[in-house]
């Protein structure tokens, strides 16, 4: 564990690797935001291999501690969903940063961090667009499934639209890629259609 990259990765695996939300993947448990952040950082280096190291850490990061601030805390309306989200994005760029700093990271870098985990200047800067290009990959791969048993199919396919409109060209390439169950491609069509 020698260099800052090493040692930011390693600290942010540990954070994730505390929540007591487990997930199964493959007959296995994991922590929830531990498995998450694996999906993140796995499908950016697949996606854009020459990523920049602060987009990797952002990857990791996205969720880091996620479960510290539950959705239930907050009112469960559509006011309460998106104060929620703000306060959620910053929690988790003031976590990240004080990993970075702890790990030799100086300012600029951990503030360039800050700015992507907090998804600044979408559709105009291309690292924050790279990050939400993954986040919306790794939703269609992994977390799709989970939705369309809780969800309507008209909801289902306004979570898909405002999915697919957050993404760049170069995504939507990618997600066409995706393995997707015969339904749930329907319903991509059908969202998209």
């Amino acid at each position: 564990m020698n260099t800052p990259f090493q040692k930011a990765s390693a600290w942010i695996d540990a954070e994730n690797a505390q929540d007591p939300n487990i997930e199964i993947d493959q007959n296995k448990e994991y922590p929830k935001e531990l498995l998450y952040s694996n999906r993140m950082y796995e499908r950016l280096m697949q996606f854009e291999p020459q990523a920049s190291e602060e987009v990797q850490i952002a990857s990791k990061a996205q969720h880091i501690c996620r479960w510290k601030l539950p959705r239930e805390s907050y009112p469960m309306d559509r006011v309460g969903y998106l104060k929620w989200r703000e306060e959620l994005k910053k929690f988790h760029a003031k976590t990240t940063a004080e990993i970075l700093e702890k790990a030799g990271y100086n300012e600029d870098f951990s503030n360039r961090v800050s700015f992507l985990i907090e998804k600044k200047l979408l559709k105009k800067d291309a690292e924050t667009q790279l990050l939400e290009d993954v986040i919306c990959l790794v939703f269609l791969e992994y977390y799709l499934d989970p939705f369309v048993q809780k969800h309507d199919d008209e909801k289902l396919k306004n979570i898909i639209k405002k999915t697919w409109d957050k993404m760049s060209e170069k995504g939507h390439q990618e997600a066409l890629k995706i393995n997707y169950s015969e339904d749930n491609l329907n319903l991509i069509k059908a969202a998209l259609a």
